[in-house]
């Protein structure tokens, strides 16, 4: 028995507002139908955000009917459960997912936690944040005694492990139960690929390049889907590569080298069939950002889809050295004064907020801000 295992597939995310990017992603998900079709696997599981959003624009929403469809004419069964991005934490909500049941896709939700293909056991649990732990463990310990009536069973989650993302994690190693063949995971953006109990956890990361901090493991690992193999004792996992629409690029120059580089940059784009997105940072030297960013953007605008500069002139990179004890400690400071709120969970996300915006994340801070109004205020 073979299948499929993706996540992250993130249809109608619009990365910088460009409509070209939101096309990026579709046409990903394309593709990947494509070669599903083309190896013939008895299922597909998805792991989550399937959409960017609880509420996907109509595109988004036709995109995967469209493509549920090709898979259900192929004979081709989707196994799916909600990610973070694709539902709401609040009662009485349901993911869009609920509209393609009639095209072939089966939902793992809340209330129904399981179904059998073949033999197989399919389970698992839709998203839930951290503060929902005992849930969480409860329902992995149901899920654990169910599976013990199975040869062969598979379980899909869309949560991070502290094994793998130490940041804020939902699930600890040792929450998870060791009884599963395969463990289908989603939400990690990096493909990763462990031995864990009896079987393999894995995670197939993103298929598009969702933030600039993914294009390291792109270039390493590339992206796409897994296909599984249940047949032999432990599972063998093979990486099926997508070509993605266009490059994801991320360069650093040195400003006393900054003409030169700019001409080899302007070489190399000029020579891409479609235009990338292009992260540059300047670094060293003494310099004004105005003038940089001005000899950046006529040099490289019209060669690029999005431009995004970013400086670190020798003043900036020497102040970031300083660690000493009599620094300020912003975190802690944050804690200590936002305890006056009533909802602590705006404690909780200034704190993510602090943490993301210091790293250079602000797509990530985006996106955390996005999620909390759309949970808390959008009625």
């Amino acid at each position: 028995m073979q299948f499929a295992h993706l996540a992250d597939t993130h249809l109608g995310f619009r990365q910088y507002g460009l409509n070209a990017r939101e096309n990026d992603f579709y046409n990903v998900f394309h593709q990947l139908v494509d070669k599903i079709i083309t190896e013939r696997p008895d299922f597909v599981i998805h792991s989550g955000d399937l959409f960017e959003s609880s509420k996907p624009p109509i595109r988004a929403l036709l995109t995967v009917q469209n493509e549920f469809v090709r898979l259900k004419k192929a004979g081709i069964p989707v196994y799916a459960i909600a990610g973070n991005h694709d539902i709401v934490m609040r009662k009485n909500v349901i993911p869009p997912h609920k509209l393609y049941q009639d095209f072939g896709m089966k939902l793992i939700d809340i209330k129904t936690s399981n179904f059998v293909h073949e033999d197989v056991l399919i389970a698992g649990m839709p998203y839930l944040s951290k503060s929902y732990s005992g849930i969480i463990k409860e329902r992995l310990n149901d899920l654990e005694k169910l599976s013990k009536n199975y040869n062969k069973s598979i379980l899909i989650l869309h949560q991070s492990v502290d094994r793998y993302l130490p940041y804020d994690p939902e699930l600890s190693i040792g929450d998870i139960p060791k009884n599963f063949d395969y463990y289908a995971f989603g939400h990690i953006h990096e493909r990763i690929i462990d031995d864990y109990g009896r079987g393999k956890l894995a995670y197939p990361g993103s298929t598009e390049i969702w933030r600039i901090d993914e294009v390291e493991g792109y270039q390493k690992n590339g992206k796409g889907f897994y296909l599984i193999d249940m047949d032999d004792e432990s599972p063998t996992i093979q990486n099926v590569d997508l070509k993605l629409p266009r490059e994801v690029i991320k360069k650093r120059i040195e400003f006393f080298k900054m003409e030169e580089e700019l001409k080899k940059l302007q070489n190399s784009l000029s020579q891409l069939s479609k235009k990338p997105i292009l992260q540059l940072t300047i670094e060293g030297g003494n310099f004004d950002r105005s003038d940089v960013y001005e000899t950046v953007n006529n040099s490289l605008a019209d060669l690029c889809l999005s431009l995004r500069p970013n400086y670190k002139p020798e003043e900036v990179q020497e102040l970031t050295k300083i660690n000493s004890p009599e620094c300020l400690n912003f975190k802690e400071l944050t804690k200590k004064h936002l305890n006056i709120f009533e909802n602590q969970e705006i404690p909780v996300l200034a704190l993510n907020l602090l943490e993301e915006t210091s790293s250079g994340n602000m797509e990530k801070a985006q996106v955390l801000l996005e999620k909390f109004y759309e949970i808390h205020y959008d009625n």
